[in-house]
């Protein structure tokens, strides 16, 4: 192991030393580990962008603003080969939540879900996005298989 000195300022070392005390960390050094493993993962997940991945995407819009639920549709639609699935939640009487399942190439879909988010009217939005393996990788014996089609 290596020992790294950092300089960090102090408002970013207080919001670390709150994550340390919430999770029960035993010290910086295991926090800041830990922290770093979660950024080297997210960065080179979206390093590949022709690996494939299945993503959430979820975003928080005004239901009222004007012509967004249509834009959104003829986004979905000229994209309907990215999405798999979606939830729609009415929050109040201006809100709406939506889930939307994702699967493709990890940069198709990391622009698209870009492209959702920065749609005039949807004021929070964040994707999760996550290595899948293909089917033709991940074959099983026939032994396994169940019986209905996996077909898209």
């Amino acid at each position: 192991m290596q020992r790294v000195t950092i300089t960090i300022d102090d408002d970013l070392m207080a919001e670390l030393d709150r994550i340390i005390e919430s999770r029960g960390y035993q010290n910086r050094s295991e926090a800041i580990r830990d922290l770093a493993r979660a950024g080297i993962r997210e960065a080179a997940e979206s390093l590949d962008a022709e690996r494939n991945c299945v993503a959430a995407l979820v975003y928080v819009y005004d239901h009222a603003a004007r012509q967004l639920p249509r834009r959104l549709t003829e986004t979905f639609h000229d994209h309907h080969e990215l999405s798999l699935s979606s939830l729609h939640v009415h929050l109040d009487h201006d809100s709406c939540l939506e889930v939307t399942v994702l699967k493709g190439k990890t940069g198709e879909v990391q622009h698209f879900a870009e492209h959702v988010i920065a749609e005039r009217g949807v004021r929070h939005g964040r994707v999760v996005m996550m290595p899948a393996q293909s089917a033709q990788s991940r074959a099983r014996p026939v032994a396994r298989r169940h019986k209905h089609p996996h077909t898209f």
